[in-house]
């Protein structure tokens, strides 16, 4: 039950990645946590493999950016990765409720981006710009497998062609991945289960895909957007709620004992 559960949750993320072209790996790690079908590190790792799958198919050289925002935005952006993965494996071992927390306001956050209205700047963000931008998306990336807001929220308000954009942040997240693994593989925590989970994964990813791309929906970009808001939000929500209702109950919890105590130390 477990796998035909965790089947349909790739086979989700995969239609609204195809729907919105970002958001594969929140929509994925959100359904599988909210699920408890996997450790968070394990469908990182998996979310990991996709994008690098997915990049196979739809690289096709370098993106054509101007050459004094490439190196800046993906200079920036593997750094955000090394630092993103070993705080990754510090929170595994010690904090995992504050990865569940983290990547429900994450989830939480790309929700709000495809229903706020921006508008295109009419002259190019600098280089430090970008910079930034990069290397809160690399963070993103190392912990979650997962860049894509912060720079889609980006690039999409410059004044380039959708091509380009779409070019850039195919190409952007297949080197984060590539660094993402290296790391994971460095540390040992690409294990059993994520190579299986793998392979599981991937002819789901790309029959989903197959079929968005042969029989689109025929779907307004307005009703997409508030379907992908609906799902992320419901994803984030259920990450964040039992998380600020445990540290509620804990923070009653002592002052009641402190309450407690006063009352024998006044009686």
């Amino acid at each position: 039950m477990h796998h035909l559960l965790f089947a349909a949750c790739v086979a989700t993320a995969t239609f609204t990645q195809s729907l919105t072209g970002f958001a594969f790996g929140l929509v994925l790690l959100g359904l599988v946590a909210v699920f408890h079908l996997a450790p968070l590190p394990v469908a990182a790792n998996v979310v990991t493999v996709m994008v690098l799958a997915n990049a196979a198919l739809l690289v096709r050289g370098v993106p054509d950016l101007p050459r004094r925002l490439l190196a800046p935005s993906y200079g920036s952006s593997l750094v955000g990765v090394a630092i993103g993965a070993c705080l990754l494996a510090w929170l595994s071992d010690n904090a995992i409720g504050v990865v569940r927390f983290a990547l429900g306001l994450a989830i939480l956050a790309c929700s709000l981006l495809l229903v706020v209205q921006t508008k295109p700047r009419a002259q190019l963000a600098s280089p430090g710009t970008f910079a930034f931008y990069g290397c809160v998306s690399g963070v993103m990336g190392g912990v979650f497998a997962s860049a894509g807001p912060p720079m889609v929220f980006h690039l999409y308000r410059q004044p380039l062609d959708r091509v380009v954009v779409r070019d850039t942040l195919v190409l952007l997240f297949a080197v984060n991945a590539v660094l993402r693994l290296v790391i994971v593989l460095a540390q040992g925590r690409f294990d059993a289960a994520s190579l299986a989970l793998s392979a599981e994964a991937l002819p789901v990813v790309l029959t989903v895909t197959w079929l968005a791309r042969r029989y689109p929906p025929n779907w307004s970009p307005t009703a997409v957007r508030r379907v992908v808001f609906v799902l992320l939000a419901i994803a984030g929500a259920s990450l964040v709620a039992p998380a600020v209702t445990g540290a509620t109950a804990q923070a009653h919890a002592k002052v009641s004992a402190v309450s407690h105590q006063l009352r024998i130390f006044t009686a």
